[in-house]
């Protein structure tokens, strides 16, 4: 047995997709010429799956603060944060993000992936219990694994299910701590956190919550669902990463939770990585200055969101439950959403295609995200290119279509 023979049925899918004229797990654009817009091939582009949200990539305040960090402190720090990586930028970091949430304790991690790795794997130990939504994002389910706590999945925003999960764990030995996330990446839906926390009073658990996609969308000041559901007070632990509101890379938790800082010292992802360089420190920390002072960023935001996914409704399309900033348009099977990926593409278009396992119940999706950088003008014209794309491939029916800028 070859290496590799493990991988056998993946490697043809993915050869498959190499003989099509655009492989969309392998596109590389040419120049990024704003947030909305790129050059791939020499055509321009624009786009529509960037999970740019406030659009800060290309502001000029947090550019200014990464060329200064990088003159000032070279272009990266050789070492982890508990050996020669912790620079001053990094600790400020910190004491902001902290200020942001309201919380005491803030530790930042060198990827959002790493910020669930080193939590997940570090808070519950073996005579502990993760349960975890069924449709947690991966990075969620590896923390779970690296740990030594046993799992237990509850079906997908059901407080009803996590109570009778909880009921079953409750004469077993240990604490329960129940994982969810503020915005589900696949289809935008948000978790039912009020719901939630009941259960969590009820059985005497810790909440984790991951923001990634909810932090600068959500809350009266950004902060997430938890803001935006009134119920910051009950969520122990809040994850997220700077690679969507924040234009960069990188994650983070915040919490109340006494002896919180142990954790430095016990979560392996945390000790074992080199440090985030100083540029991305100081332009993180210029985009969450950006996003407390400027809130209209968010409200574009949500006004796009909305309008996008009305218009794809209009249109015909099957879409996630929500209006949220990820609007995925559900297809009939991978090869429809392969065609419309490419037809868009041709048009001049860049979405996502998400397929399982990545995705929930085995649903094949076309996957956008809006940016507050985006035009009324650029919203509709994805609209339009959408309809004439979804009629042409058979996706959606003629006589459903509508005019772009139907939505309001």
């Amino acid at each position: 047995m070859a290496l590799f023979d493990q991988f056998v049925s993946l490697a043809e899918a993915y050869r498959g997709l190499q003989s099509r004229p655009y492989n969309p797990f392998d596109i590389a654009f040419d120049a990024i010429l704003s947030p909305t817009e790129a050059r791939l091939q020499g055509r321009q582009i624009l786009l529509l799956g960037t999970n740019n949200y406030l659009g800060l990539t290309h502001d000029p305040t947090v550019i200014a603060a990464a060329v200064e960090a990088t003159r000032e402190f070279g272009s990266g720090t050789t070492g982890s944060r508990i050996a020669n990586g912790s620079y001053a930028g990094h600790r400020a970091l910190e004491r902001a993000l902290a200020d942001f949430y309201g919380r005491r304790h803030a530790m930042v991690f060198t990827t959002g992936y790493q910020a669930n790795l080193g939590i997940l794997s570090a808070i519950a130990g073996k005579n502990d219990h993760l349960i975890l939504d069924a449709d947690s994002h991966a990075s969620i389910y590896d923390g779970a694994r690296l740990g030594l706590a046993p799992v237990t999945r509850f079906r997908h925003n059901d407080a009803d299910d996590l109570a009778r999960r909880l009921r079953r764990l409750a004469s077993l030995p240990g604490d329960k701590f129940i994982v969810v996330e503020g915005i589900y990446s696949m289809l935008g839906d948000t978790a039912p956190l009020r719901e939630l926390v009941e259960v969590k009073r009820q059985w005497n658990a810790y909440l984790v919550v991951d923001e990634a996609h909810s932090l600068g969308v959500l809350g009266a000041s950004g902060r997430g669902l938890a803001e935006a559901a009134g119920v910051e007070s009950d969520v122990d632990f809040i994850v997220g990463t700077f690679s969507k509101s924040l234009g960069g890379v990188g994650g983070f938790c915040v919490s109340d939770v006494e002896g919180f800082e142990v954790l430095r010292i016990a979560s392996r992802p945390y000790m074992f990585t080199a440090s985030l360089p100083p540029a991305v420190i100081a332009a993180t920390a210029a985009a969450l200055r950006q996003l407390r002072m400027r809130p209209e960023l968010r409200h574009r935001l949500t006004e796009h969101a909305r309008r996008l996914h009305q218009g794809l409704a209009d249109a015909g399309f099957e879409l996630g439950p929500e209006p949220n900033p990820i609007v995925s348009a559900i297809m009939p099977s991978p090869e429809a959403a392969f065609a419309l990926w490419t037809r868009l593409l041709e048009a001049g278009l860049y979405t996502n295609v998400s397929l399982p396992p990545a995705t929930p119940k085995g649903l094949a999706l076309l996957r956008s995200s809006v940016s507050a950088a985006h035009t009324r003008d650029e919203i509709d014209a994805a609209i339009a290119m959408f309809a004439e794309a979804g009629r042409a491939v058979g996706v959606i029916a003629p006589a459903r279509a509508s005019t772009a800028g139907g939505a309001t």
